[in-house]
């Protein structure tokens, strides 16, 4: 700290903010090794704009698009998981290099452990069932719903996936309404598609 206000008193702007910079960086160092966070978040830049990633010990807990606003965000996740929520992006490394390397081609199958505690019930077994389905592949919300235990129930199934706090990680985007029609997403029609024509699922006219 004595290096910071050293650095304080030259009114170098630059130094200044390299500074605060570093101390920031070692203050969330020292609460995430003394176990004073519960939710670390952070952010990833993508072909389709930022992402807000948010994991807990248990693992990655939500991925949000477009996070316009990411107090709303937060404020989800201090109130269903815990108030100790702290933007520590070096926690979220292993998360960027894998959705890096899905972007990029290199990667099929997602290996980060998930904390699903933001979803319960029939939602959670339908995003289950989600997670199963193989890249390059599509099932219909008639098929996830039957695999979660109600054939009928498919307008149930859908909205647990337009809720789902893990796009693309669990792949929600693979499931398309009976007859190829790619259905709503949480990213837009667009961005569905772009998923699925990069995993193969669809050519281009798809």
């Amino acid at each position: 700290m004595k290096d910071l206000e050293r650095t304080l008193r030259t009114n170098d702007t630059r130094a200044i903010e390299r500074a605060a910079a570093t101390a920031a960086a070692t203050v969330t160092a020292r609460a995430v090794a003394d176990g004073l966070v519960d939710v670390a978040y952070g952010f990833v830049d993508s072909p389709f704009g930022r992402f807000l990633l948010a994991a807990t010990p248990r693992g990655l807990v939500k991925l949000a698009f477009h996070p316009e606003s990411v107090e709303e965000v937060l404020s989800e996740l201090a109130t269903r998981i815990s108030p100790r929520v702290l933007e520590a992006p070096a926690e979220l490394d292993e998360v960027r290099r894998e959705l890096d390397e899905y972007f990029d081609g290199r990667r099929r199958t997602f290996e980060l452990p998930l904390d699903w505690r933001l979803t319960r019930g029939f939602s959670e077994r339908v995003l289950r069932a989600t997670a199963r389905i193989p890249y390059g592949g599509v099932s219909t919300y008639r098929d996830v719903a039957a695999r979660a235990g109600n054939p009928r129930a498919m307008r149930a199934a859908g909205n647990a996936l337009g809720s789902n706090p893990l796009p693309i990680v669990v792949p929600c985007h693979r499931v398309v309404r009976t007859g190829g029609d790619v259905g709503n997403y949480g990213g837009g029609p667009d961005m569905k598609r772009a998923l699925l024509r990069l995993e193969g699922a669809i050519d281009d006219a798809g």
